[in-house]
């Protein structure tokens, strides 16, 4: 079956533990991460860039209404695809030039973000997702993306 979902949001912080800020456009570089992200990882590790989708973040703005993206601390916030049901290695082709591979499906939640401290749950560490950019490029809030068979 072939899914289409699209990007909703790009987020991204200047300092690592600060809230990421939506932008428009970002540049993805191969085996690095997002341009301008303090989370860019210049040794090309598996925890490039983090991912959340949409529907997840649900889970939570249902307890803390007006929630942005972003505050997830996740990179691309999306709609369409259950993203923390896919398995590690499956490649995702966004606007069919930027493909990256996920590495890591949830994370270790140090200390408990500010999320969890407020209604005492997070998705981000069950359903958030991290992928490692595969072939780099330019993309811009609302294109489509789609898994590589």
């Amino acid at each position: 079956m072939f899914i289409i979902a699209r990007v909703i949001a790009f987020n991204i912080s200047t300092a690592k533990g600060m809230p990421k800020n939506e932008i428009e456009t970002v540049n993805f570089l191969a085996d690095k991460g997002m341009e301008n992200d303090a989370h860019l990882d210049e040794q090309g590790g598996l925890r490039q860039v983090s991912l959340l989708a949409s529907e997840s973040a649900d889970k939570i703005r249902d307890k803390i209404p007006g929630i942005v993206n972003g505050r997830f601390a996740e990179n691309i916030t999306t709609e369409g695809i259950e993203l923390f049901s896919l398995p590690i290695g499956t490649k995702l082709l966004f606007d069919n030039r930027v493909l990256m591979e996920v590495s890591q499906i949830g994370k270790t939640c140090h200390n408990g973000c500010a999320i969890k401290q407020l209604v005492g749950d997070c998705v981000m560490p069950r359903e958030g997702i991290f992928c490692r950019v595969l072939e780099g490029g330019t993309l811009t809030v609302g294109c489509e993306f789609h898994i590589v068979e």
